[in-house]
């Protein structure tokens, strides 16, 4: 269950509404992402208020972010729906995955640091429990994080900024399938040849693997998502699931 904003013994009406408001947005979008609320599940100002312990105001001024990030839709005044996750909607996130991140694993190689490279190390370390929804978490928050730091040291802040903003969409997509699959072999072996291109600044080789990743992570979540419930909508194209 989702932890209150608010602790214990801490007053909402202590805090600025601002503040609230933007913890709101994170507590809820968080819970988006790892599929704690579910795609396609409907919910009230009043149950998100409960159950993050925040006021119908602060949740207002948060589900404004997220209807900006369609991450939720509305139904009526006062009723939602968490943004359902369709075939077409993950073809379309790989798409921009590969129009984005390969050329930003290009630029990374020429301008990636110690420090990073470093950090990159430690990210390729993670792994996950199948059907462990805390280790699964961990896990592709690590992910996200390592593909995020790749598109940092791109030296492009609007280009990471966009990386990072498809990456928190990415995430929610691959919680349902890590949960039911291990793809740790696979996530370690592909991390790690990303990590010798960059480490030998070798451009063209960090785009083509980064490239050759993204479509092996595209037929990895189609094929789970069609041995699952989850799918809301069949809409793919012929021949879109990569190779």
């Amino acid at each position: 269950m989702a932890q209150p904003v608010n602790g214990p013994g801490r007053r909402s009406t202590s805090r600025e509404s601002g503040v609230l408001a933007e913890e709101a947005y994170h507590a809820i979008k968080r819970s988006i992402i790892r599929c704690e609320l579910e795609p396609g599940q409907q919910v009230t100002e009043e149950q998100l208020g409960a159950r993050f312990g925040v006021g119908r105001a602060a949740v207002r001024t948060a589900l404004k972010r997220l209807y900006q990030e369609r991450l939720i839709h509305g139904l009526s005044r006062n009723r939602h729906v968490i943004a359902p996750i369709t075939l077409k909607h993950v073809n379309e996130l790989f798409d921009v995955r590969l129009l984005l991140e390969p050329p930003a694993a290009r630029m990374a190689a020429a301008r990636i640091d110690a420090d990073l490279l470093r950090r990159l190390e430690e990210l390729c370390g993670a792994r996950y429990e199948i059907g462990n929804r805390e280790s699964a978490a961990d896990f592709l928050a690590a992910n996200t994080e390592f593909h995020a730091t790749i598109a940092e040291a791109s030296g492009n802040s609007m280009l990471a900024d966009m990386v990072r903003d498809l990456l928190d969409k990415v995430e929610r997509v691959h919680h349902m399938s890590h949960l039911l699959h291990d793809r740790n072999e696979e996530a370690f072996h592909e991390h790690y040849d990303l990590l010798e291109a960059l480490t030998a600044r070798d451009g063209e080789r960090a785009e083509r693997v980064m490239a050759e990743q993204i479509r092996a992570a595209r037929t990895f979540v189609i094929e789970a998502m069609l041995a699952s419930a989850a799918v809301q909508t069949v809409n793919v194209a012929p021949g879109n699931h990569g190779t």
